[in-house]
């Protein structure tokens, strides 16, 4: 068999156990779908290639997914490489995304953390931080969660041992995310 045909079929596997993730990514997409209609706004983050995804799904908010509509607020907390190096000198690295919450989260936003190991100590931070302000907390992690396994209010794990498979399914999950609050948000 080829790598090719060997990555095709580790793709199939993930993606086939996706499944049991409808009904929490269901639950994730009506908690934004509240926060954006009532005047609140979308947080992301994550590290590396989940820092790009996070960027990536909140464009899709303040510009658009497939429809044209009007701008969402959502924020990606990883993009800021000034904030994130001053923080990391000033405190630690691994308050990079906690102070951001602090600083932007409010009673009825929503954080969503990606990671796909479930090991990130700075995405934890986030989501204890979030917690404290009133945010709610979705986590698309990997693996078996890791350490932060339990501690967002709603958690979409992709189970699997290669990191590529998970992100692949990751993005998946997230753009499904956005086609559900699409067809739903005001376009005006």
């Amino acid at each position: 068999m080829s790598h090719f045909n060997d990555s095709l079929t580790a793709a199939r596997e993930t993606f086939d156990a996706l499944g049991p993730l409808e009904a929490p990514l269901l639950r994730a997409a009506e908690a934004a779908f509240g926060a954006l209609t009532t005047g609140r706004k979308l947080l992301f983050c994550g590290n590396g290639g989940s820092a790009s995804d996070a960027a990536h799904i909140a464009a899709e908010f303040v510009c658009r997914f497939k429809e044209d509509r009007r701008p969402y607020p959502a924020l990606a907390l990883g993009v800021d490489g000034g904030l994130l190096t001053a923080i990391g000198n000033d405190y630690e690295f691994n308050d990079s995304f906690a102070r951001q919450v602090h600083a932007f989260g409010q009673d009825g936003d929503v954080l969503i953390v990606i990671s796909s190991s479930g090991q990130s100590r700075n995405v934890l931070a986030a989501i204890e931080e979030a917690r404290r302000r009133g945010v709610t907390t979705v986590a698309l992690l990997g693996r078996d969660g890791g350490f932060t396994k339990g501690a967002a209010d709603i958690e979409l794990i992709v189970p699997g041992a290669s990191t590529a498979r998970i992100q692949e399914a990751q993005k998946f999950l997230l753009h499904v995310f956005c086609e559900l609050l699409e067809a739903r948000l005001p376009k005006e």
